[in-house]
């Protein structure tokens, strides 16, 4: 008797901890949104390779400055995320993930486009391909770098600081190739594919601030249309309301004017 009242006791602890660790997963929120080109989505640029021919032009490249789906007008690698500037919202101190993100030199282009990272993380620049290439990163938080990268060569550099903004990686050697590095202390950003699709997960629940950038704006994005309706950006900002679950909030176009 004895022994059959612990095991019941065993499973209801079980199952207790089961629901206690769905009910903490409901008590964060999740920011889903589609960006969209607001005009006639642009047809690609075809890059100039004026260097390195002979390897850099056995496939064709592209401005990636300006990336639309030409089915769903779907805006990509634009960066959303929780903004803690000055007058943004307040989060609490985040252990650091000590991850290592790769960037590669991928056929004269770098890739990844656009990397995600916390304070604390790795960056390690790679070069798979035949030719050298070279990584300037002009930060302003963190120590610039501007190394070579020979063929078959790596290099890791460790970011400890947050950025106040996304910062360029250029290739000096290959002017066309352009890729941005986002680091942040918090782990709440996203970056939209090639549907305009972006997803946060885990977001505190209630007011936050968030601040929008695309490499392709000519200046602050001062207005953007959410579900059809106009809503006025400031320095890019925007504060939205985060409830527990999922907070869809359909399409938000960017418009083409933004881009000119």
């Amino acid at each position: 008797m004895f022994t059959m009242r612990k095991k019941l006791l065993s499973l209801a602890a079980v199952a207790a901890a089961g629901f206690g660790s769905v009910a903490q997963a409901e008590e964060t929120g999740t920011l889903k949104m589609t960006f969209v080109y607001g005009g006639a989505p642009p047809v690609p640029e075809k890059i100039d390779v004026n260097k390195d021919q002979a390897f850099c032009g056995k496939v064709p490249l592209f401005d990636e400055k300006l990336v639309v789906n030409s089915e769903n007008s779907g805006l990509k690698n634009v960066i959303f995320y929780v903004y803690t500037g000055r007058g943004g919202s307040k989060l609490p101190s985040f252990d650091p993930s000590n991850k290592t993100h790769e960037l590669a030199n991928d056929q004269c282009r770098f890739e990844p486009h656009i990397v995600l990272l916390q304070t604390g993380d790795t960056l390690k620049v790679t070069n798979p391909d035949e030719v050298g290439h070279n990584a300037n990163m002009q930060f302003l938080a963190n120590a610039p770098q501007n190394f070579q990268i020979p063929p078959g060569g790596e290099k890791s550099v460790q970011l400890e600081d947050a950025e106040p903004a996304p910062i360029p990686v250029e290739c000096n050697i290959h002017p066309w190739m352009k890729a941005y590095v986002v680091v942040l202390e918090h782990p709440f950003v996203g970056v939209s594919n090639e549907d305009g699709v972006l997803e946060i997960k885990g977001l505190p629940p209630g007011e936050l601030e968030f601040r929008l950038f695309h490499e392709g704006a000519t200046g602050a994005i001062r207005e953007i249309k959410m579900d059809g309706k106009k809503e006025k950006l400031s320095r890019n900002r925007i504060s939205l309301k985060i409830k527990a679950g999922m907070n869809d909030l359909g399409k938000i176009e960017i418009p083409a004017d933004s881009f000119k």
